[in-house]
């Protein structure tokens, strides 16, 4: 074997395990600074906050008594408070029967001899601070790429091979196929327009340019040109890349990206041939369609075959600033959808109305990171956003051992007056460890196996 067959394979590894502990780093610190920032505000004392497991790499005192620490397998962090034995925050006894003989004020230090209150902002700090992160990285995305420019105006058109391009940088379009183009960020009225359009490889476009109104031809609005390739798929498996145009499959010709999703969905997953343009390079690739189910508006799920590409017009719209508030809105919209999708999915998993495939672990993890690293930074602060939404979501099931789990306890000691006994959250922690142990297993083995 030649050795140096493997460095550019073992250079995408790298990198793949570098944007993967990157992405997880970043969501674990949020995640633990919540759990740390509201404990000191609450007037419990940190002993240790650490990024990472294992054997300590680096490490400082700080002048509040805090051992912060980065450990060597970043797969997960942990804030250890004042009384606690453990990651967990399981309450070590030895140390709490010894602060309460040497100092009795001390214990409303400790974790366990805090407020009922305290207790629970503290615990449920984390996965708040993860939804606060994705709301803030979506709203600054949404930000910084504005609102469209009404009417729709061209920013730059995308290169195609040989199709009439009358169109130029600057254009106003008022009117495609003689059909006035409505605001281009209402979605439903938008989808109306578009479907109401003749799909045809060419159009009559009615724009404003210099103060004038002038009728010009130019192609498809919708051509089957490659906007972004989906981790872990078809396309991202062949090495589509964006900015790549389709132009036939299996020898047909095609000018419209919904003839090549027709293409796809007749397909039933057998091997296609596609003549793909490619910087003015015409190369021909092969791939099977993937079964995917794809979560619908009503919450339900529909099983469709897909390649892994994400399409988009021929042209890029301009845009002007979006506001803070818009900004924001769209930010925490986008975080409820993925909570909804993700409570969505795992209920029709249950049920078995979609594949448990749909479940990744951390092998899965780590090719999207490096993928989504690989498509340019916004794409990747995108996908962490998403990540930290789904740490922070998965962080609030009642299970013992997550911070899901302490909330229920604590819920408990609300309605009761008083805490499971010792031995009963011993038991219930040793259960909760067991259940997240075999759901990373599962996780792997669909990583593995899927």
């Amino acid at each position: 074997m030649d050795i140096l067959s493997l460095i550019p394979q073992f250079g995408g590894l790298i990198y793949t395990i570098a944007a993967f502990v990157v992405a997880l780093s970043v969501i674990v610190a949020v995640h633990e600074y919540g759990h740390y920032i509201v404990g000191r505000w609450s007037g419990i004392q940190a002993e240790v906050f650490s990024i990472g497991f294992g054997p300590v790499l680096w490490s400082r005192m700080d002048k509040r008594g805090t051992k912060w620490q980065i450990a060597l397998l970043p797969f997960g962090g942990y804030v250890k408070f004042l009384g606690d034995s453990n990651a967990a925050s399981g309450k070590d006894e030895d140390a709490m029967s010894e602060i309460a003989e040497q100092s009795p004020e001390e214990l409303r230090r400790t974790m366990h001899g805090a407020p009922l209150w305290a207790r629970t902002a503290t615990v449920a700090a984390g996965p708040v601070f993860n939804f606060v992160m994705s709301i803030l990285v979506f709203g600054l995305i949404f930000w910084s790429q504005g609102v469209s420019r009404e009417p729709l105006t061209v920013e730059a058109l995308n290169p195609l091979p040989g199709t009439i391009q009358g169109l130029q940088n600057g254009d106003e379009i008022v009117a495609i196929a003689g059909i006035a183009t409505p605001d281009f960020d209402d979605a439903s009225t938008w989808s109306e327009f578009t479907a109401s359009l003749p799909v045809e490889p060419v159009l009559d476009y009615t724009v404003i340019r210099d103060d004038q109104t002038i009728d010009v031809a130019g192609p498809w609005l919708f051509p089957p040109l490659v906007q972004q390739v989906s981790p872990r798929s078809a396309a991202m498996d062949i090495q589509l890349q964006a900015g790549d145009v389709i132009t036939a499959v299996d020898g047909d010709p095609i000018f419209a990206f919904a003839q090549l999703k027709e293409k796809v969905e007749s397909s039933n997953g057998r091997p296609l041939l596609l003549n793909v343009w490619r910087d003015g390079a015409d190369l021909e690739f092969a791939l099977a369609p993937r079964r995917t189910d794809e979560p619908q508006p009503d919450g339900g799920f529909v099983t469709h075959w897909r390649i892994g590409i994400v399409g988009g017009m021929m042209l890029e719209p301009a845009t002007v600033p979006a506001n803070v508030w818009d900004s924001l809105s769209g930010g925490v919209s986008q975080t409820v959808r993925i909570v909804q999708g993700s409570l969505s999915g795992m209920w029709h998993m249950i049920t078995g109305a979609i594949s448990t495939c749909n479940i990744s672990g951390p092998i899965g993890i780590a090719e999207t990171s490096g993928a989504m690293a690989s498509q340019g930074a916004e794409n990747f602060i995108f996908f962490i956003a998403v990540l930290s939404t789904a740490v922070g979501l998965l962080n609030l099931f009642p299970i013992p051992a997550l911070d899901g789990g302490h909330l229920v306890f604590y819920a408990y000691e609300a309605v009761a007056g008083k805490p499971p006994s010792d031995k009963a959250l011993r038991v219930l922690m040793a259960i909760g460890v067991t259940l997240i142990l075999s759901l990373m297993l599962f996780a792997i083995t669909n990583d593995l196996f899927c």
